[in-house]
């Protein structure tokens, strides 16, 4: 039961208060003064407390200024008499809970203190839930040994506190949503929502309503009022992922927001304050999308306050083993196995591997070796299995020149070989080459293989 906290300087008072509250099972201590409340409050911390307006020394209003806050915030009911009904309604103003007024009544009370002992509970369980968060988001969490996540990580961690908005560059499947939620959760925003969109996959009419919301009428089907994220994120961290998809007008529309901290729902007049960190994130050289008109320049300078750069997973391979025990821990406990370890030549493969799909990819294959795997060490079998290859990755059948070659050209290649080979299946192309389906769509694209239309896996 919950713990209830009762000051008053009247004994009569007190005692009849703990007996009602004793008799319902709720654990219950008094105090005569304020000061005495403080010192009992600091070591029972408890979850109630309920404390007459009117005392010597300390009041009421003085105490639940003083209170504790910690572990958690108590609810604090104020007692008074009908002559000082206002200042107890200054008291709720300033943060109390509720009020009572002598003579106090059984029944009211005890329907108030079930009332906070609900309100109670829930900010107990918001508080383990965030802590859960945090420890699942830390910063000093986050697998990177390697001197360009060093680098990313000591960003993180100085810019973290602050509200500046952030801007993370790097190839699909590098972890730039986890990195954007650590920053959240190691922040003093982290107790208000982290809200995440992928700009390309919502169209633009879709998309503004998203952001802004709409009022009744706005258009076809608004038939009532909806909150746009910007007003649902107010407080925390929004995240737009795939920035540099963004189509010009909603670049536009997204600078002003930025620029006023201000809305306008869809078909609406009044404007609404804002208070939302951004972070956002793409795969593309936004630099050339500036070159090319494709993205502003304003927009561009505004969001990238600060820059961090997640290098593809071929470039850290020194973290590919604690990021495999990593995935074979998870995993573990998601199917109920007990994997042991990795043996040394299925971790020369993953390191030799040149990961298209980079972390993403990477947690798949072990996904997939952990749950196929009965003999308690993942090998080099399960490994080549899924990787689609007989010998060790990485060993080619033709020397480097030594003018070098053509890297894009080489790849550009290898992806019209597989779509010709599949017979222009984009999905089964995407797996001869170790690709993740996204990845491969957003290659066939940078090489203008293709329309922008794909229909049942296979290009148009």
């Amino acid at each position: 039961m919950a713990v209830i906290l009762v000051v008053d300087d009247e004994p009569l008072q007190r005692g009849i208060l703990k007996t009602i509250l004793d008799s319902e099972g709720y654990e219950t201590y008094t105090a005569a003064s304020g000061k005495e409340a403080l010192a009992i409050a600091r070591k029972i911390h408890p979850e109630i407390v309920l404390t007459d307006l009117k005392m010597e020394g300390m009041d009421g209003i003085e105490l639940l200024e003083a209170i504790p806050k910690e572990p958690f915030e108590p609810s604090i009911i104020i007692i008074t008499a009908h002559g000082t009904i206002s200042s107890a309604v200054e008291a709720v103003r300033k943060g109390a809970f509720d009020y009572l007024t002598k003579p106090i009544d059984k029944d009211t009370l005890l329907l108030i203190i079930r009332r906070a002992v609900e309100r109670a509970s829930l900010l107990k369980e918001n508080i383990h839930l965030q802590r859960e968060l945090f420890d699942k988001f830390k910063i000093e969490g986050i697998i990177g040994k390697s001197a360009k996540m060093q680098k990313a990580i000591e960003v993180m961690k100085r810019i973290a506190p602050s509200t500046a908005t952030v801007l993370i560059r790097g190839e699909s499947g590098t972890g730039k949503e986890l990195i954007a939620k650590a920053i959240h959760y190691n922040s003093p925003r982290r107790i208000k929502p982290f809200t995440a969109i992928n700009c390309a996959a919502i169209p633009d009419n879709l998309f503004e309503s998203e952001l802004f919301g709409y009022e009744p009428g706005a258009f076809t089907g608004a038939v009532s009022r909806k909150e746009g994220l910007f007003q649902i994120t107010n407080g925390g961290t929004l995240f737009l992922d795939e920035i540099g998809d963004l189509s010009l007008p909603m670049q536009s529309k997204l600078l002003r927001t930025l620029q006023d901290k201000e809305i306008r729902r869809l078909g609406g007049k009044e404007t609404i304050k804002v208070d939302v960190r951004i972070i956002t994130a793409t795969n593309k050289d936004l630099e050339k999308e500036l070159a090319m008109k494709n993205f502003r320049d304003d927009l561009y300078y505004r969001l990238k306050v600060v820059t961090i750069d997640l290098p593809p997973l071929r470039e850290r391979t020194e973290d590919i083993p604690e990021l495999a025990i990593f995935f074979i821990n998870k995993y573990n406990k998601e199917f109920g196995k007990r994997i042991k370890n990795i043996d040394p030549a299925a971790l020369k493969i993953l390191s030799e591997y040149h990961w298209p799909g980079n972390i993403r990819q990477l947690e798949t294959v072990i996904e997939r070796a952990v749950l196929m795997n009965d003999r308690g060490t993942i090998t080099a079998r399960d490994i080549q299995d899924e990787l689609r290859t007989g010998r060790p990755v990485g060993q080619l059948n033709y020397d480097i020149p030594d003018e070098g070659i053509d890297f894009e050209k080489l790849e550009k290649e290898l992806i019209q070989k597989a779509m010709t080979k599949t017979g222009g299946i984009a999905t089964k192309a995407a797996k001869l080459l170790g690709m993740s389906y996204k990845t491969f769509i957003y290659r066939l694209e940078k090489f203008n293989l293709s329309s922008s239309s794909t229909k049942n896996g296979k290009m148009e």
